[in-house]
């Protein structure tokens, strides 16, 4: 793999907010030379052999940290996994001393993943090591945009000017808020779309256009996100049933052909099938589901090489 002289302008990965648009494209860049490397029969490089990387998740995760997990792998770093679930967290541990202790354990970098907005950042003010936000609470998911402009990248060329439609759940997404960002610094127009409830009253700030009829979202776009019900995170009911839900926003393959164009279908998954997609469009061609997956490790191997590079 060929190896970069340029910097990030950052030393750790809290929020695609934090990153400017060449961070971004050195990420993408970097990212395709590392999926180079994927495809080879052998798929390691020693890149961080002397780097020891904690994968931290206070929150259940599966793909994210196996996906993380794989791209330390392949860049031949040491790894120590921690879930909260299973640790003295769960005595009362405080944050900084749980992460203090692994730190103590000779630690460079952690990534980690937290039920609270804002965590990766407080924990980089408090603690020698670099931190990559694997997913804080409703806020961001850093790594999750940056391989969703990967993968769009890759299906259609120069972001510039692309519309993208983010369907579904975007209050309670960390992925909605880290695309806009990361589509915007690219000059892709940003467009959400789901029931008023579950649009957040400041998103009009953000400069993306809003709308609530699903056929006319799919109709103004190049690229269609289709996002999760975040059962999980909801304390109320913000629509009548899961049911009803899918009867207005649910993408089916009649919808998706009785479109004037061919369109982009993503899911950052996990998927509920069914309900905010069927299989019959989550398995077609027209959608890149498994090309995210597998981009998910390129793009993570790229922020840690970069990352490491900022080191000191």
């Amino acid at each position: 793999m060929s190896t970069t002289t340029e910097q990030l302008s950052t030393r750790h990965l809290l929020g695609i907010k934090d990153l400017k648009e060449n961070d971004i494209q050195l990420i993408l860049d970097t990212a395709a030379n590392f999926k180079e490397v994927l495809n080879r029969p052998i798929k390691k490089v020693p890149s961080l052999r002397d780097i020891t990387i904690a994968n931290v998740f206070f929150e259940n995760s599966t793909r994210t940290r196996l996906s993380f997990e794989l791209a330390e792998k392949r860049l031949s770093a040491d790894i120590v996994n921690f879930a909260a679930s299973s640790s003295s967290v769960s005595k009362g541990e405080t944050l900084i001393d749980t992460v203090n202790n692994i730190l103590a354990m000779k630690v460079d970098m952690i990534v980690m993943r937290h039920p609270y907005a804002g965590a990766g950042v407080f924990l980089s003010k408090h603690v020698n090591a670099q931190i990559i936000n694997a997913g804080d609470g409703a806020h961001e998911h850093p790594t999750q945009a940056l391989l969703d402009s990967f993968s769009i990248r890759e299906r259609h060329g120069d972001m510039a000017g692309r519309k993208v439609a983010i369907i579904g759940d975007i209050l309670h997404s960390r992925v909605a808020l880290s695309n806009i960002l990361c589509l915007q610094k690219q000059g892709a127009e940003v467009m959400v779309c789901g029931p008023t409830t579950l649009i957040p009253k400041y998103i009009g700030s953000l400069g993306v256009k809003v709308e609530h009829d699903l056929r006319k979202a799919l109709n103004w776009c190049d690229v269609a996100n289709m996002l999760r019900i975040q059962l999980e995170r909801q304390d109320i009911a913000y629509f009548p049933s899961l049911r009803e839900y899918s009867m207005l926003y649910g993408l089916n393959k009649e919808i998706l052909d009785s479109l004037d164009k061919e369109i982009t279908i993503m899911h950052p998954g996990p998927i509920n099938r069914g309900v905010e997609i069927t299989s019959d469009v989550a398995d077609s061609k027209h959608s890149i589901i498994l090309d995210q997956v597998e981009n998910g490790v390129a793009v993570r191997m790229a922020v840690l090489y970069l990352l490491a590079g900022q080191r000191g």
